[in-house]
């Protein structure tokens, strides 16, 4: 028995969709569906679970989930994965009854119109599959009257033609009964072909020809036949919602779409067939897997099609830079017309965000398992220290990214990961004097350089002084065993000024640069090169990125209050006192727009006076500026 504590997965989507538990064979032991799938996936790693619920999370190893657009889709797929995996703990679950079919048979001598839950036959045109049954016999009322073709079974049709009595529904105008002549045999299969056109065509105009009915009703003061009209609508709306059927019945594709960071991507694939979708497959792809001038997108079409079946239509999120090539290569393997094009508009370029979507959620989940392995972990540590000839494992890294924008408003950021694990509580932000303009180097230098003397100033305190006075160790006190900075042998070398001018030498110090993703050293002419699949190599990228990530935020922080700074040079009688007021009390030129008159007025020193010309003067700036055309130069 597995510890469902151990999988339990995070990041989950808010999404309705489809998830599947997987034993420690792989083997899917079942398959649930979701309005809320967060919601729906947390209620399994609670206390008090019944107990298959609780046999069945303790039997799993692994869950995963399929997020779809809307609760309909999440039950056709839940459907067709239950009906394809048979999972052990479906069983309860389990209907044994396919989505009903309208069906006409077209074929026969005297069609008739029926709803079919069986094996589709040849002679049967068939219309659906529709999600719910009650909606669909209500749709099925309405053709029996916009065209009365036969609904009865061949004895009762039989009967009828010997006895020369028509049925029931000939009586009350939902038969044309051709049993007893009242239409000849062309014209009753006339109706059928009709029917099967009317439907085939523009289902919607059902819906058009009862709204033009329910509004003469309404007109003739007959609101109960207007509301039976209205109720009817209702149903063939709630009837057309197919299950799963993202596009119509005869459109057969494989869809794909990925999502990228940047070092890895996530790529997930629907295989829809007759407007369903009967598959999804995601895959995880290291970028570094993907050879230099080669895109993802092409590298994912050869990995999937060098085993899969070729479909005749391919539609992508992104068009591969080798396209005719690779189409020629899809022809030439499966010996038929394949086409792949990028959707722009309409319901299959939706269906491509889903996918695209469900992209993103494999990669989330991979991710996360990735980086909360302990042995993942351990292992990225060991690669580092061998390859950077550490003594020691860095089981502390510092790393150091500088942000700027057009060389203003510079910041640095610090960020702490132990033991492989981001240690957020000792993340530290720096603010830069650039007024003798941008130097990345001379950044990095100053912000080393203020970090390591915070380290020396206060790695000598006493710890039983610290704990007499029920305090902790200051956090700059202990000292990482690995620096990473981001960029390459020049941010290195500032990098290493820092250390050597405050005599540190037992810190290791490197550089990873973004170009390449290559690792430099002090004092090294050529860079070191991590293996492609190096756990070492990922870690030192997500240290990187997380270290990025945290100085653009507090970079943006920074930009609005210097935007907030600019807006008050625009405002007269505002004073060093005023202006401090109020930065302190809004902070960003966005939360002072949120404010009123009377909560910038109620900040000390301004009151009203200078707070409707605070407004006024944002009044002003978020004026649109006048439209131009541009082939004539007026004015519009």
């Amino acid at each position: 028995m597995s510890d469902p504590q151990s999988y339990r997965p995070s990041n989950l989507p808010t999404d309705p969709g489809v998830y599947r538990f997987f034993d420690k064979d792989d083997q899917v032991i079942y398959v649930g569906k979701a309005k809320n799938l967060k919601n729906r996936l947390n209620s399994y790693f609670g206390s008090n679970l019944l107990e298959k619920t609780y046999r069945m999370v303790h039997t799993a190893v692994r869950v995963d989930w399929t997020v779809v657009n809307t609760e309909i889709e999440a039950l056709q797929l839940e459907f067709t994965w239950i009906k394809s995996e048979n999972p052990q703990f479906n069983i309860q679950f389990k209907d044994d009854k396919s989505y009903p079919f309208l069906a006409v048979s077209i074929n026969e001598e005297f069609p008739k119109m029926f709803i079919s839950r069986a094996k589709k036959r040849s002679g049967v045109t068939y219309f659906g599959p529709y999600a719910h049954a009650w909606a669909l016999r209500s749709t099925f009322d309405v053709l029996q009257k916009l065209y009365p073709i036969r609904t009865c079974s061949d004895s009762n049709f039989s009967r009828a033609q010997k006895s020369k009595r028509q049925c029931l529904l000939g009586d009350i105008g939902k038969c044309a009964a051709p049993c007893v002549e009242w239409v000849s045999k062309e014209e009753h299969l006339q109706i059928a072909k009709d029917l099967v056109k009317f439907v085939d065509t523009n289902p919607d105009d059902i819906s058009a020809q009862l709204e033009s009915d329910m509004a003469a009703a309404s007109q003739a003061q007959e609101y109960e036949k207007a509301a039976k009209y209205r109720d009817q609508i209702g149903a063939i709306k709630r009837s057309s919602e197919t299950a799963g059927t993202f596009l119509s019945q005869n459109f057969s594709a494989d869809l794909i779409a990925t999502h990228e960071e940047i070092t890895h991507a996530g790529i997930t694939l629907f295989t829809v067939r007759h407007g369903r979708v009967v598959g999804s497959r995601s895959w995880i792809m290291d970028r570094a897997d993907v050879l230099e001038g080669e895109s993802v997108i092409d590298a994912m079409l050869a990995k999937i099609y060098t085993e899969a079946d070729v479909p005749s239509e391919i539609l992508v999120d992104s068009l591969p830079e080798n396209l005719e090539v690779i189409e020629a290569w899809l022809v030439e393997k499966s010996g038929h017309s394949v086409s792949i094009h990028q959707p722009q508009r309409g319901e299959k370029a939706e269906v491509i965000a889903t996918v695209k979507r469900n992209a993103n959620q494999a990669l989330i989940q991979y991710l996360s398992r990735r980086s909360n392995d302990a042995a993942v972990s351990g292992r990225a540590l060991e690669e580092i220290a061998t390859a950077l000839d550490l003594q020691e494992l860095p089981l502390r890294i510092e790393c150091f990214d500088i942000s700027n924008i057009q060389g203003t408003s510079m910041v640095a950021s610090m960020v702490v990961f132990e033991d492989g694990q981001a240690k957020k509580a000792d993340y530290r932000r720096f603010a830069i004097d650039d007024k003798a303009g941008f130097d990345d180097t001379r950044a990095m230098h100053h912000v080393l350089t203020r970090r390591l003397k915070r380290y020396l100033a206060e790695r000598d305190i006493d710890l039983s002084e610290v704990n007499v006075l029920g305090g902790a160790k200051p956090k700059f006190a202990y000292p990482p065993q690995l620096i990473v900075v981001d960029g390459g042998a020049p941010q290195v070398a500032a990098a290493a000024r820092a250390l050597a001018e405050l005599g540190i030498n037992d810190i290791a110090l490197c550089g990873l640069a973004k170009r390449l993703e290559e690792v430099w050293l002090p004092d090294s002419k050529d860079p070191i090169i991590f293996p492609r699949h190096s756990e070492g190599l990922y870690l030192l990228q997500r240290i990187r990125d997380e270290a990025h990530r945290f100085a653009i935020t507090f970079h943006r922080s920074k930009r609005s209050k210097v935007m907030l700074e600019s807006l008050f040079d625009e405002i007269p009688n505002l004073g060093d006192s005023r202006r401090s007021a109020l930065l302190n009390k809004f902070g960003s030129i966005a939360a002072l727009r949120k404010a009123t008159s009377e909560e910038i007025a109620s900040v000390p020193g301004i009151g009203e006076k200078i707070a409707s010309q605070i407004l006024e003067t944002l009044a002003e700036l978020s004026a649109p500026e006048p439209a131009i055309d541009m082939t004539t130069g007026e004015i519009l």
